[in-house]
């Protein structure tokens, strides 16, 4: 059978395993192993063990669940309830500004959790029911939190940043510093976008019951700023440990998993001390947490290996990528085929499955093309943000969906949609300005070597 024929039954046969409820990772290797074992018979079965087991023993591979545990510790504690309290007393005042805030707290927050589901929870538990409480429409409510949830993965640390700097074999560090800027320029967009949707529908002023509460205490003003400083004080620790360890990582201080492991014993021990969840069943439900997520996230990419594997000695990756060397495009033609085979991939795929999938693919037609691999990391981030508010799979609209079920999935999606067009957009500006992404990398690491 030809490479093509067979990429495209494997293909058709893994969205057909996907579409009936297949885990992905299990999807992925069941018919890597069918494909492997009818080309080559039985005597695969030897390859396929050593391929999944030694496909995760990068020592790299500690740092992802190190930072899960880190973002577990954060996300299990009250950490986001302080800070959308504190961002709520600042810009309550702002049209829109409750919506605002809740970006800003999703921004801060999945830059201490790294996860863009927990962001979306831990926001979204508080911020859509007191939004919708002010009056604020279903869409906009929802909206805003699945947007500002998707951040997660780009803002550092990023567990798909590690992913893809493992699959690349491109510097983590580096990675991380050049999500920075277009995470700030996505968050402002989004924030653009919501104060202009609540300036069109008349703005949202209705005073939440923390407004009320200061108001009441006039000739106490003290009591206000006390509240919103103890608030502060509480998340200050948690910003800390995770700007200690960017610098560590930029500075050349240690390597990601050793600043994985001290972010995660830190996180974990101001999560006891500061919210003093000193019983076993909090530190149970952080240690569960972190398992399932880590165990799922490393069999997606061990079956991911397998079926790259596969699709490497069944000839379809190279096929592929000589068929897309030989258009004679000019590269922005093919960066843009590229962007449309990353969105629709992120339609059906979760981000560590893409990456893993199709990094070490798309790289060496990247820099063929004289694109720099770093800059080309926060366009594919970006494209997987899109898929995490866009269906079917969608997993930021189905925790929206989750956390308020008595919200139509169709008025979350319609009040997604503007936000991914925000994305786009930032998209569009990183290809305009790819400084955006490459300036402070440059930067940074210059002035560190």
């Amino acid at each position: 059978m030809d490479p093509v024929t067979s990429g495209i039954l494997i293909v058709t046969a893994l969205f057909v395993l996907m579409a009936i409820g297949t885990p992905i990772a299990f999807a992925l290797g069941g018919v890597s192993l069918a494909a492997l074992v009818m080309d080559r018979g039985v005597s695969e079965l030897t390859y396929f063990g050593e391929t999944f087991f030694g496909s995760l023993a990068s020592f790299g591979f500690v740092a992802i669940p190190m930072f899960i545990l880190m973002g577990a510790a954060v996300a299990s504690s009250p950490t986001g309830r302080d800070l959308y309290r504190s961002l709520d007393l600042w810009l309550g005042k702002v049209p829109g500004g409750l919506a605002i805030s809740n970006i800003g707290a999703c921004s801060i927050f999945a830059a201490l959790s790294g996860s863009s589901p927990a962001t979306s929870a831990a926001i979204g538990k508080l911020g859509i029911p007191e939004m919708r409480k002010r009056g604020y429409p279903d869409g906009v409510a929802a909206g805003c939190i699945a947007a500002g949830g998707t951040l997660g993965i780009l803002i550092p640390p990023s567990v798909t940043m590690i992913v893809y700097g493992i699959s690349t074999e491109t510097s983590i560090g580096r990675l991380f510093i050049a999500g920075a800027l277009p995470g700030i320029m996505l968050a402002l967009l989004f924030m653009a976008w919501t104060l202009i949707a609540c300036k069109l529908a008349g703005g949202y002023d209705t005073p939440s019951p923390v407004a009320d509460a200061a108001r009441e205490l006039k000739d106490t003003v003290a009591k206000n700023v006390e509240t919103n400083m103890k608030a502060l004080v509480r998340v200050l620790p948690f910003l800390v440990v995770v700007s200690g360890i960017l610098f560590a990582l930029y500075g050349g201080v240690a390597t990601p998993s050793e600043a994985a492991g001290a972010g995660a014993f830190l996180c974990l021990a101001l999560a006891i001390v500061v919210y003093r969840m000193w019983q076993v069943k909090p530190l149970t439900t952080i240690m569960r947490d972190a398992l399932r997520e880590s165990v799922m996230i490393m069999l997606i990419i061990a079956c991911a290996e397998i079926f790259a594997y596969a699709l490497s000695s069944l000839f379809i990756t190279q096929t592929v990528a000589e068929a897309i060397a030989a258009l004679e495009v000019n590269r922005w033609v093919l960066m843009g085929i590229i962007n449309v085979f990353l969105l629709v991939a992120g339609f059906f795929l979760p981000p560590v499955a893409v990456i893993v999938m199709t990094a070490p693919i798309l790289l060496p037609i990247i820099l063929a093309a004289n694109f720099d691999p770093y800059w080309f990391a926060v366009i594919l981030t970006i494209n997987l943000e899109i898929g995490l508010i866009t269906p079917p799979v969608g997993l930021n609209l189905f925790i929206i969906k989750g956390i308020a079920p008595d919200i139509a999935l169709k008025d979350i999606l319609l009040g997604s949609l503007p936000y991914a067009l925000c994305m786009v957009l930032g998209i569009v500006l990183l290809c305009f300005f790819p400084g955006i992404a490459t300036w402070l990398p440059d930067l940074i690491m210059e002035s560190a070597g």
